[in-house]
């Protein structure tokens, strides 16, 4: 069983920076592929980004949905059973409500597929004001 819980959200400006954090819970955390989702109401979950686990061979271990395409990076500590999501450049259509995710971690690699994750957060609030 992994418990996630996301951190960092919160109101910021048009053009402006947040940082999100999602700390898990258990002692495999390096063997989980982890990824960012984001909801508003009235619309399906939407994959932003997502980092493999750490013994993956793999060309490319991070990948994100084209609208956040040099504007935010994942990232993972595996030390501190932390993965981020840096998020620059923010604009008002990057408000929802973000959710961390973690898959166990295989040959295969579904990223942006929420169906393929096993376990969630709660999610923490990101709003951007124009």
């Amino acid at each position: 069983q992994v418990q996630l819980v996301e951190s960092g959200g919160g109101l910021v400006q048009a053009g402006g920076s947040l940082r999100l954090s999602c700390a898990a819970s258990g002692h495999t955390f390096s063997s989980y592929d982890m990824g960012w989702f984001r909801q508003v109401p009235g619309k399906e979950r939407e994959f932003v980004a997502a980092i493999r686990w750490s013994g993956a061979i793999t060309y490319k271990t991070e990948r994100y949905t084209d609208s956040v395409k040099g504007r935010f990076t994942i990232s993972r500590d595996n030390a501190k059973n932390t993965v981020y999501l840096q998020m620059n450049s923010l604009r008002p259509e990057d408000t929802a409500l973000y959710y961390c995710a973690a898959s166990r971690g295989g040959t295969t690699w579904f990223p942006s597929q929420s169906s393929r994750y096993d376990y969630w957060g709660q999610g923490t609030q990101v709003t951007v004001s124009s």
